[in-house]
């Protein structure tokens, strides 16, 4: 079964009218819409399979390397042997390093080889790896507001959506503070900071942070491989640590993990090497006793994958991401959804779900 096509598909899907733009993290001014970057592979015996990579304001950059770089290694060869065509390309291109937009890149393609594979064999990727829960708990991941207000506002509406985890990216504590009043005590909230402090910074406001009870505090350090300096801010400020989003290679969340740097490991399959290496994550992390809840800040096939892998792989406790914001709409449309903080598997060929077509008609760049 040979790659006959590799398609890249820039998607913009802009905020429902009159929703609160959320400040942007990755650029000037408020995010007026949500970029995605989608692949499709193509192969001789008719299956087609979707990936994704992150995509946010380097969708273009991301974009030029798959079709300059990595399909033209990938058009001829064998579809069905993921892991040694996936290795080949790394090698390849291991002289533009060995994460960033490249690898970001690679994760989209693999994720679509995966799709296909399912698809060719008739089951869900689940299956082919070993296993499938049913449905899934999740957590409301929020955009960055920064006003206490909106914050409230936010924390409200995904409260009355049944979410009983939430998941800020606000650096104040008195935005932190409203999202932990309107919860009430018995939500979990976990905060993202996105590499934010020093680890002295981050050690100086300790003492506030564990006022707000926190589930963990997620990449609080900067530079992100700095895994001792997580790991004195966690031994010795008695705060729960996840981090592993900017981790993009299986020696690294190694290191990672034997740091002692983390109590939640967070692959992010369309940055790390797509299904091929989330999956080698979870054998590593249970040697140190770590759950692995993956980064899925996107709502494509990057989010499929890790929840069929999740759904053979992950721990009773662990959850799924679910970016919640207001779009215009879906990449599934209605076919996939968090209904009362839990989101159904699906069960269909591969990831389960293809991208709705009318979605990428309306939605697609060009």
């Amino acid at each position: 079964m040979l790659i006959t096509g590799i398609e890249t598909i820039p998607l913009r899907i802009p905020f429902k009218p009159g929703e609160a733009s959320p400040a942007s993290g990755w650029g000037p001014g408020d995010l007026p819409a949500v970029d995605s970057l989608l692949v499709k592979v193509t192969t001789d015996q008719g299956y087609d399979g979707w990936g994704e990579a992150f995509g946010l304001r380097a969708v273009t950059a991301t974009q030029r390397a798959i079709d300059e770089l990595i399909a033209p290694l990938c058009i001829g060869r064998d579809a069905s042997i993921i892991a040694p065509l996936m290795l080949d390309v790394q090698e390849t291109l291991q002289v533009f390093g060995r994460g960033g937009i490249v690898i970001h890149a690679l994760s989209a393609v693999d994720i679509a080889l995966w799709d296909i594979m399912g698809k060719a064999a008739g089951v869900p990727l689940h299956r082919l790896i070993g296993g499938g829960a049913d449905d899934l708990a999740c957590y409301a991941s929020l955009e960055a507001y920064a006003d206490p207000s909106l914050v409230r506002a936010r924390v409200r509406r995904a409260l009355d959506a049944g979410f009983t985890s939430l998941k800020l990216h606000e650096r104040e504590p008195a935005a932190i503070r409203a999202a932990r009043e309107e919860a009430g005590p018995d939500v979990e909230i976990m905060v993202d900071v996105n590499c934010a402090w020093t680890v002295n910074q981050a050690r100086g406001l300790a003492t506030e942070l564990r006022e707000f009870r926190l589930k963990w505090l997620e990449e609080p350090v900067w530079p992100p491989e700095n895994y001792e300096g997580l790991a004195r801010l966690r031994s010795t400020e008695g705060i729960s640590i996840a981090s592993g989003e900017n981790v993009a290679t299986l020696m690294d969340f190694d290191r990672l993990l034997r740091a002692g740097a983390v109590d939640f490991v967070q692959p992010s399959p369309a940055k790390m090497g797509g299904v091929t290496e989330l999956c080698k994550v979870f054998p590593i992390a249970a040697v140190h006793n770590v759950t692995v809840m993956p980064h899925t800040f996107y709502d494509g096939p990057g989010l499929l994958a890790a929840i069929q892998v999740m759904a053979a792989l992950g721990a009773v406790d662990a959850m799924i991401e679910w970016r919640y914001l207001d779009l215009e709409a879906q990449i599934y449309g209605w076919a996939l959804n968090a209904e009362g903080g839990r989101v159904a598997v699906p069960h269909g060929p591969g990831l389960g779900i293809d991208p709705d077509p009318d979605v990428i008609r309306a939605y697609r760049r060009e």
